[in-house]
């Protein structure tokens, strides 16, 4: 299992990068942190799965590949919720400079990053 946390923890790096990348985008085009980040975590939580389904958890795939999607998107948020809550309370308590969103999806990412594994590891791709 530490070896298959540690595929999820780099799938989660990359997460991490389409995250904090979408969110500026959205910011730049004038989406709000909010609604901006709501747009980046779906967006991250596609490409993790993604990255996951091919390793951490390569042997657990579902047969059918859409089922599967939603099952993981249900379990990315109970951890999305947790992540969403961390990245706001960071928002709403800092001074708005230019690292603030990256801080804000660290901290989130952070928290979020446990309860994500439990449950694609013992729900979406069980039996490994």
């Amino acid at each position: 299992m530490t070896r298959q946390f540690l595929q999820f923890a780099a799938a989660g790096v990359l997460g991490f990068v389409v995250d904090a990348s979408v969110l500026y985008l959205t910011l730049w085009v004038g989406i709000g942190y909010f609604a901006g980040r709501l747009v980046s975590f779906l967006t991250a939580v596609f490409a993790t799965w993604q990255v996951n389904r091919r390793f951490a958890f390569a042997h657990g795939r579902r047969s059918s590949t859409w089922a599967e999607w939603w099952q993981y998107l249900a379990a990315m948020t109970l951890g999305g919720v947790i992540n969403y809550a961390a990245y706001s309370a960071v928002i709403m308590t800092s001074p708005h400079g230019k690292l603030t969103p990256l801080v804000a999806v660290a901290a989130g990412s952070g928290v979020g990053m446990l309860v994500n594994f439990l449950s694609a590891r013992f729900w979406v791709f069980r039996g490994l």
